[in-house]
């Protein structure tokens, strides 16, 4: 009868007899040695949330997901992180979270190993298999940076820089001078204001704001070195002159202080939400700032700083009376660092005093001072403020010299980092993962065939810019004191890839 079988079918009957093998094989195995043949293999990870993934300072904590319970302190004195990455331990069933103490460092490759670890006991009396090793790996996102260039090509554009691959490029065109820019919370774009460079120094009263794409993605440069984004425009400047901006920490929505051209007196703070029109937010005041909410605003109101919704025509939520600026908010928005300006009359001594205000009332004075408290920023956590200060130097001219100094926030303990010779117009950076000070020293020039340059806060042109970097001082690390490098860019305002 097999005789009359076409090929196909003795091939279809073959297969069968070989699964049938392989089949009774395996009912066989499970028989004499029961599920102990397969367990045999020792358990295994089933994910590691941050395999492959490109990681930034916003990441607090990986986790791994075991196939079966494990003997939680095998697992946690075998874990390796290389290069470390200190932490701490917490588990929910067969889940481990490792939450780190501090962010990420960016510019690092991580490979995390996991061997020799035992699964809980399977009978009593009996010790558990040992895992299958494990090694995972993800990526910290580029350290990289913008600024505005002050000579040749790069005069008056949007330079970025990835510090990690050492490539720079140039991401606005030549027609556009850029005074002021912002990135967008996953750096992919930034927010700029500029005015067409055949306006000379009447641009000012010409600002518009652009967005413009930077090329990168999840946190890696994945363009071209030469190749240069182009602005899209979000707000004109055909009624109103624009001047002070700001992004919120969403990057849905920024704030405009903004003036009509027909009546000067006429100026307040317009609200610019993705996909709407300017929105008058009818609220006047000097130098404001969104929280990290990105719902509520703060804005400096004659003798105090008001706490509002972000909505038109909204009632103040607080207001504080003692202080005359605020310098920033800590990045929970749970407190802030604000600037109390005193006045001693029967003396005729002036001082400033940098205060740590948060949520739940506390008012706690850092430093008391005749210099100049320029700027301060929160690290990530908001355990530590990194502040620009000027000291009044002794002498009949009034001359101040800046420094910079960390200071702990529980401990109120003032940290000095580093002195500079002299000071003009600084704009400071702290990085994401708060291991470097970005800041610029700018050069000017009163010749008047620099006038169509760009312009200093005091008027005179910039024809230069160094930047630097500060390297505070680790802990128990392998820099002590703190660093000061140049870097090989020229040009001011810099600001550090979120």
């Amino acid at each position: 009868m097999l005789k009359n079988l076409q090929p196909i079918d003795k091939m279809s009957l073959g297969l069968m007899a070989v699964f049938t093998v392989v089949i009774g094989g395996l009912i066989g195995g499970e028989t004499l040695c029961g599920t102990d043949c397969f367990l045999s293999r020792g358990p295994r990870v089933k994910n590691f949330s941050w395999q492959g993934k490109i990681v930034g300072a916003q990441d607090e904590a990986f986790i791994v997901t075991f196939d079966r319970p494990m003997d939680t302190k095998s697992v946690e004195a075998n874990l390796v992180i290389d290069p470390p990455l200190p932490g701490k331990f917490s588990w929910a069933g067969r889940r481990l979270a490792y939450t780190l103490e501090t962010p990420v460092p960016y510019g690092e490759t991580y490979q995390v190993q996991l061997s020799d670890a035992k699964e809980r006991f399977r009978k009593q009396g009996q010790p558990g298999e040992v895992m299958q090793p494990f090694v995972g790996e993800f990526q910290s996102r580029d350290r990289a940076l913008a600024y505005i260039g002050t000579q040749g090509e790069e005069q008056g554009r949007l330079v970025f820089y990835n510090l990690t691959q050492q490539q720079k490029r140039m991401i606005t065109p030549p027609e556009l001078v850029v005074m002021d820019f912002q990135f967008y919370p996953e750096g992919n774009k930034i927010l700029f204001s500029a005015f067409d460079k055949g306006r000379g120094i009447d641009g000012l009263r010409e600002l518009q704001l652009y967005t413009v794409p930077t090329g990168v993605k999840e946190g890696i440069q994945k363009t071209e070195a030469n190749e240069t984004g182009t602005p899209e425009l979000i707000l004109d400047n055909q009624d109103y002159q624009n001047n002070q901006f700001e992004l919120s920490a969403d990057g849905k929505i920024i704030v405009v202080q903004r003036v009509n051209r027909k009546n000067p007196a006429d100026f307040d703070l317009w609200m610019l939400k993705e996909g709407n029109k300017p929105e008058r937010l009818k609220v006047t005041g000097g130098q404001f700032a969104i929280a990290p909410d990105s719902q509520t605003l703060a804005v400096a109101r004659g003798e105090g700083i008001g706490i509002l919704p972000l909505q038109p025509e909204a009632e103040p939520l607080d207001f504080l009376p003692k202080f005359g600026q605020l310098l920033s908010f800590a990045p929970n928005g749970s407190a802030a660092a604000m600037v109390d300006f005193n006045t001693d009359d029967a003396n005729l001594r002036y001082t400033r005093s940098l205060f740590y205000v948060n949520n739940q009332g506390i008012q706690k004075e850092l430093l008391n001072t005749e210099g100049s408290i320029i700027d301060c920023q929160f690290n990530l956590r908001g355990t530590h403020l990194y502040c620009l200060l000027t000291q009044l130097l002794p002498g009949e001219e009034y001359k101040e010299q800046p420094y910079f100094a960390k200071f702990d926030i529980k401990t109120g303990k003032m940290i000095p980092l580093a002195t500079l010779t002299d000071y003009q117009d600084i704009k400071i950076s702290l990085a994401p993962d708060g291991l470097a000070l970005l800041f610029d020293q700018i050069i000017t020039s009163d010749n008047p065939l620099f006038s169509d340059k760009l312009t200093s806060n005091s008027g005179e042109a910039i024809v230069g810019g160094k930047l630097w970097l500060l390297i505070p001082p680790i802990a128990n690390g392998s820099n002590p004191q703190a660093e000061l490098k140049e870097l090989p860019l020229v040009g001011f305002r810099p600001q550090w890839l979120p």
